[in-house]
């Protein structure tokens, strides 16, 4: 039986007013935490690659070991935040990769570490379906602008706090102690969310709608250009996530301290941008601009504009490389400010765990491309010029996709599409 238009229309009650802030502002720690885990062991890279004897290919399999998992589970994550409650699913998640940070600190060897790494990815892939059902079920569309942003901007101030304190941490301690650290210190975030998440169960199970299936998500046009353009985003992000303090460290010749200050600034840069972007948004859609023409103005015009960053290993002055990778972060966080946004607004709460796990199961691909291929490129041509280059022409790819294959950004109706696709 086709799903009934009437039926897809039921919604979870909104958070209330006065609850808005303290959940999002939890959200946005979480996140804050989730990025500086996954970050860490690109901080202490240099350091792990001298103690375990590692070649660049295997430093790359190691930087991109945590995104096997985390790309994969998505599919799980997806599937259980709209059958369970969003709220614990985020909980759990959050105890398994911040327990993974801390044991990491004690791997013996590069096996372990990979294998602890992956764990950590397993538990991170709870955190993107959640914050969506999350959003799609309780904030209205300029509220999901706004909250995006923020998440997004922590996902930058977490590799931010982490190459400034991690960098000095790891300078004087070790990495050793920094794992131990951050992995005990979030775990300090699930009081805190267990006394202020929403009340009332984030799932679509406690709804009386029915979820569309996965074959009729996929269907959807809009689909090719959130899977195509996040994957293309995540790729330029993840590229400089892992590799940027090696390369600020080896080839343009930072010292480990100095290399905690300059390599936090794209990070910062990009959260300032994207949160100003996503305060944009928001005052232009009260003004009465239609979704379709500001998530698509962002996501497509900062994908193209951040292709900048193919021109940072030709400047020979490093100064001059470092503002052009500011530059290129910035448009990266006006793009970053939206591409959630877009998921929510078209799933709706229905479909929002599951597209969103599909969604960044596609999109974190980048993540075991990126580092890997980066990996191959420096081992084999003893520079960073082609690695640069491959994430500028990912990042063009992604603007054109937003640009000419998402559509109209507004909520569907599921029932109608479902009959539609089976007429």
């Amino acid at each position: 039986m086709p799903l009934s238009p009437q039926v897809t229309r039921v919604k979870s009650p909104p958070i209330a007013a006065t609850a808005v802030g303290p959940v999002v502002a939890l959200l946005v720690a979480s996140v804050t935490i989730n990025y500086i885990d996954r970050g860490n062991l690109s901080i202490a890279a240099p350091l792990i690659r001298a103690e375990m004897g590692l070649s660049s290919f295997q430093l790359g399999l190691l930087l991109s070991a945590f995104f096997w998992t985390y790309s994969v589970c998505h599919l799980v994550s997806g599937w259980l935040v709209d059958r369970l409650d969003a709220n614990w699913i985020l909980a759990m998640g959050l105890l398994l990769w911040s327990g993974g940070t801390a044991v990491a600190g004690l791997a013996g060897g590069f096996g372990a570490l990979m294998a602890l790494r992956m764990v950590i990815g397993v538990g991170e892939s709870t955190a993107y379906p959640a914050y969506s059902k999350i959003f799609a079920a309780r904030l209205d569309e300029r509220q999901r602008g706004v909250a995006n942003a923020l998440i997004d901007a922590g996902s930058k101030i977490g590799p931010a706090l982490g190459m400034v304190v991690g960098g000095l941490l790891v300078a004087r301690l070790g990495w050793r102690p920094f794992f131990l650290a951050l992995g005990l210190g979030g775990l300090l975030w699930l009081p805190l969310w267990f006394r202020w998440m929403p009340r009332g169960a984030v799932s679509a199970a406690s709804q009386t709608a029915v979820s569309p299936s996965v074959s009729a998500i996929l269907r959807h046009r809009a689909i090719f250009a959130t899977f195509t353009g996040h994957f293309c985003g995540n790729y330029l992000w993840y590229f400089l996530l892992t590799w940027l303090p090696y390369y600020l460290i080896h080839e343009r010749h930072y010292s480990m301290e100095a290399m905690a200050t300059v390599g936090a600034l794209p990070a910062l840069a990009s959260a300032v941008a994207t949160t100003l972007a996503g305060w944009l948004s928001y005052k232009a859609l009260a003004a009465g601009a239609t979704p379709t023409r500001v998530r698509k103005t962002c996501t497509s015009m900062g994908l193209g504009l951040a292709t900048i960053i193919v021109f940072v290993p030709l400047v020979p002055d490093r100064n001059w490389s470092i503002v052009l990778l500011v530059l290129a972060s910035i448009f990266y966080g006006v793009f970053a400010s939206s591409h959630w946004a877009i998921t929510q607004t078209i799933a709706g709460p229905l479909a929002a765990g599951k597209w969103s796990g599909m969604q960044n199961f596609f999109g974190n691909l980048a993540g075991v491309a990126a580092p890997t291929l980066t990996g191959l490129v420096v081992e084999h041509t003893g520079n960073f010029f082609w690695a640069f280059a491959a994430a500028g022409a990912v990042s063009l790819v992604g603007a054109a996709a937003y640009l000419f294959g998402l559509g109209a950004v507004e909520p569907t109706d599921w029932g109608a599409l479902t009959s539609r696709q089976r007429a």
